[in-house]
Order: structure tokens, then C-alpha cells, then sequence
């Protein structure tokens, strides 16, 4: 095993180590306390959009199980734990009044954690917009950035006394490309440059909520979350580097400019017209997406490789998305590096490429960062003895967070591993296991794995 006490020398004084989780992923309980559903209930139930067949119903039916978990993170020893509101477990219509029932649930999850002397860091939205908003466009309508302020201030003013942190956003990337470009996340869309106006208005909805948030006076701190990935071309030359810069636009660029620096990106001639959605902004709109920020949080996961060419399948990361044959660029494999049960290339120092190119993009104008979230699937299962031995999961760990502490110019304060436990994960359902936790999905029993205990002796060897 690799020495948690080596890694725990490394971490500096008030570094936060935590764990992330989201709503969809884990409560279930999606018909109690008058919950609305979600345009991932919706899209669970289509045939042939999940992996295995599975639904959001259950998940791990951490809506009852909250305590149980709760004390897991006590016992693991984390500084803060990372968890989001289920928008339409709030407010089911996507606007209010807001549901008592869901406010209650919330109530006693934040006072345990409090109990628990763990830090609740808390994401407004990660990914379940309510059904009714998407049957009028979700991210496509511009509607949808006001509701998401108006959530904001409904969460601000039940939960703002007692939230150290507060993120509005959760990989608007990912929203956009998988769920609005590619098709394979909810809603469902393969809209490819025409969901370009997903991604304005969720990043108008994230400085409508940064305002929302302020002016309720909460007393935590705010930032956003985008997962980012450093793009390199498969083979140096014009047309190569044309279609690696316009990924690192679609991937990158289009949401940290904005954020950050108040304007987007300059567009390559090459797709200047694909662009147009976001050429033609409202001066004002910057204006109100380019928010002074407390944090900026980075999900990373793997670095991105382009090829010039259509692709010879649809694959992509996170499954097959025929949308992707149309493009005249695909995404290239990386042989030389092992992978995760997602097939995704595990190469640490990228993480470190990603913060460097933070730093070297933004200078002043980047915020503290924190890894909001780091971790990787693999085919988790107990032994004879009941132990689950994931030692491939403690060498991701530890590799990539000795990767984000190599970044000296980076004011990096913390790392959040995805996930506490084995989840639904989108539209994989049961088939990938990212937990510190191993969950039998049948009998719903929590069981710590291996990186649990050596995470836990990471947290208990620090100096603090």
C-alpha cells in the first residue's frame, strides 16, 4: 500500500480533504415528500439510455440512509463533505413555493454533518433540472439561468446560516456537450454547435446565482465548478491543431473565460461560424456571469486527445454518441497509459498540466482552486473474507494528489474524491463503481473498502 503517512507529510495546514456526491446519484426516493421529477427520472425510463436498464428510484436510497452515511464520513475522517440539493426535490416545478418536505430533508442532513464536525459544502445544481423547465427548453431556454437564481435564494435563505461553501454550478461542460451536443446524458439532445446557447445561459444562471446568493447574505463562500481536461493534438500540423484548439474551446475555454475574465474566448476562422451563438452576446450578460468569485473548483478525470478525421465508431468517454460521426475531428485513445473500468487513461501529471494551465491563462484573475472532484472506476468486489482490496483506487488517489500538490503556483486549498460511495452513475447506472464505499445494490449494505481505511490514515497522520 502506498504510505498514507507520506502523503499526509505533503498535505500543508488547513488543506481540505473531502468527499463529492450529488443527488440523482444516491437519495432515490424519487415519489416521497412531494418531489418533482427530473430530466434524468425522465430519461432513465427510455429505453436503451442506461447501461444496465436501472432508474433513479432507488439508487442508494440515502434519503433514508443519511444517518448511516453520515457517520461513514465521521468515521473516514474527511474535513468536508461535498453533496448537492436536488432542485426538484425543493422546488418541484423548477419555481416555487418551495416544498417543506425537501427543505426538512436537508435541515437534518446539514445538522448532521454539523454534528459530525464536518463541513458542508453545498452544489445547487448538478445536473437535475425539473422536468417541467425542460419541457419548455431546459438549458436552451434563457428562463431556466433566472429559475436556477430563484432556487438559489429559496436554498440561501433556508440553509445560508449554516453552508461554509456554496457552488452553483456542476460541470456546465458536461451538461452542454453530453446532455445538449452528443446525446448521451439527459435530455438527450445532439444538437452538436447548436447547443452552444446551453452553455450561455447556464453560465448566466451561475452569475445570477452568485448575486442571488449575496444579496440573501449567506455566510459561506461561493464559486463554481467545471471539470477541465488538457487537449493535445494526436499529430502536429494546421488542420490537427485548428480542431484541438476548437476542443479546448468547447471543453475548457468557453466556460473559465467567461467566469473569469468577463469575456469569451477568440474564435479560430476555421469555426467562427459555429461559434455565432456565443459571438453575438449581450455585453450585459458578461457583465452578470463574470462575478467575483471566493473559489474556483476543477473536476478533473483525464487528459484529451484529437485526431483529425471522422471517428471510426461513436464512442466517447462516456458512451456511444452517433452525433460524433458527423464531426470531421474524434477523439483519440491514449495506449500508453493504463485505464479505469470507464476505459478513461490514468496519467496523474496531466492534473498538473490542467492547474498550470489555469495559472498561466488567468494569472491574478484565478481564485484559490480546489479539486472538487478527482477519482476513478474500477471493478470493485468483495473477496472471500468480505474485503474489497481496491488498491488500483489508492495508487489513482495517491498519484494524483501528489500531481496537484507538484503546482506550486497555484493557491490549490483542497481535494475531494468522488465518490464517498458506489452510486448510479448516469448513464452508465450500476456498471462503474467510483466509492470509497462498496455498495451491494441489491441488499443496499455500505461496505468500506480498502482506500477508505487508507484515506482515513491519511486524514489521522496529518499535522494540523
Amino acid at each position: 500500500m502506498i504510505d498514507p503517512e507520506a502523503i499526509a507529510a505533503r498535505l500543508p495546514p488547513g488543506f481540505l480533504i473531502g468527499v463529492a456526491t450529488a443527488a440523482t446519484q444516491i437519495e432515490g426516493a424519487i415519489h416521497e415528500g412531494g418531489r418533482g421529477e427530473s430530466t434524468w427520472d425522465v430519461f432513465a425510463r427510455q429505453p436503451g439510455r442506461i447501461a444496465d436498464g436501472s432508474t433513479t428510484e432507488i439508487t442508494t436510497d440515502h434519503v433514508h440512509r443519511f444517518r448511516e452515511d453520515v457517520a461513514l464520513l465521521r468515521d473516514l475522517g474527511v474535513d468536508a463533505y461535498r453533496f448537492s440539493l436536488g432542485w426538484p426535490r425543493i422546488l418541484p416545478d423548477g419555481r416555487g413555493p418551495a416544498r417543506a418536505e425537501g427543505i426538512a430533508f436537508y435541515d437534518r442532513l446539514l445538522d448532521a454533518l454539523l454534528e459530525a464536525g464536518i463541513s458542508p459544502v453545498v452544489t445547487l445544481f448538478h445536473w437535475d433540472v425539473p422536468e417541467p423547465l425542460q419541457r419548455a427548453g431546459g438549458w436552451m431556454n434563457r428562463d431556466t439561468a433566472y429559475r436556477l437564481a430563484d432556487f438559489a435564494t429559496v436554498a440561501a435563505e433556508a440553509f445560508g446560516d449554516r453552508v461554509d461553501k456554496w457552488i452553483t454550478l456542476n460541470e456546465p461542460t458536461t451538461v452542454s456537450l453530453n446532455g445538449y451536443a452528443l446525446g448521451i446524458h439527459a435530455p438527450g439532445e445532439s444538437l452538436l454547435f447548436d447547443s452552444l446557447t446551453s452553455v450561455h445561459h447556464q453560465l448566466l444562471g451561475h452569475g445570477l446565482s452568485v448575486t442571488a446568493l449575496r444579496a440573501a447574505g449567506v455566510r459561506g463562500e461561493i464559486g463554481v465548478t467545471n471539470v477541465h481536461s488538457p487537449v493535445s493534438s494526436a499529430r502536429r500540423g494546421f488542420l490537427g491543431d485548428q480542431y484541438t484548439r476548437v476542443f479546448d474551446l468547447v471543453h475548457n475555454r468557453i466556460y473559465a473565460d467567461p467566469i473569469l475574465l468577463g469575456r469569451y474566448p477568440r474564435f479560430p476562422l476555421l469555426a467562427r461560424k459555429e461559434f455565432r451563438a456565443l459571438r453575438e452576446t449581450d455585453p450585459a450578460d458578461l457583465a452578470i456571469i463574470h462575478q467575483p468569485l471566493d473559489f474556483y473548483g476543477v473536476n478533473y478525470y483525464m487528459p484529451t486527445r484529437i485526431a483529425v478525421g471522422p471517428p471510426e465508431d461513436s464512442s466517447t468517454p462516456d458512451g456511444e454518441a452517433e452525433a460524433m460521426r458527423d464531426l470531421p475531428f474524434h477523439l483519440a485513445p491514449w495506449p500508453e497509459y493504463p485505464t479505469t473500468g470507464f476505459g478513461w487513461p490514468i496519467a496523474p501529471h496531466f492534473l498538473a498540466d490542467t492547474l498550470r494551465d489555469h495559472t498561466r491563462r488567468y494569472g491574478s484573475a484565478l481564485p484559490p482552486v480546489y479539486i472538487t472532484e478527482g477519482g476513478a472506476s474500477f471493478p470493485d468486489a468483495p473477496g472471500p473474507d468480505g474485503r474489497v482490496d481496491d488498491t488500483e483506487r489508492i495508487s489513482y488517489l495517491a498519484g494524483h494528489l501528489n500531481a496537484a500538490l507538484s503546482v506550486p503556483e497555484v493557491d490549490l486549498r483542497g481535494y475531494f474524491v468522488w465518490t464517498l460511495m458506489d452510486n448510479w452513475e448516469w448513464a452508465a447506472g450500476f456498471t462503474q463503481r467510483f466509492g470509497l464505499v462498496h455498495v451491494d445494490f441489491d441488499s443496499l449494505v455500505r461496505t468500506p473498502k480498502a482506500s477508505f481505511e487508507w484515506l482515513q490514515r491519511v486524514q489521522s497522520s496529518r499535522m494540523r
